[in-house]
């Protein structure tokens, strides 16, 4: 799990690398690159949380759908 992780880690971090930093003749980490840097990430934070949500639904949705063919849910008492 840790080895995946880095995984994403190095990829997300190259991804926004290579999206954000075009100059490479000083030393100095500009404003529009920190900036984007930081958009970069929150972009891809707020998708995977976004993945994460529409995993969970479908999981619950499949796990209705298993409990009403057994016959556990929508008896009328």
């Amino acid at each position: 799990q840790f080895k995946e992780f880095l995984g994403t880690y190095n990829k997300l971090t190259e991804n926004c690398f290579m999206d954000c930093v075009k100059d490479f003749t000083t030393r100095e980490v500009k404003a529009e690159e920190t900036s984007c840097s930081e958009s970069c990430l929150q972009k891809y934070l707020k998708m995977t949380q976004r993945i994460s949500m529409r995993f969970q639904e479908y999981h619950i949705q499949q796990n209705e759908a298993l409990a009403a063919k057994a016959g556990l849910l929508g008896h009328p008492r």
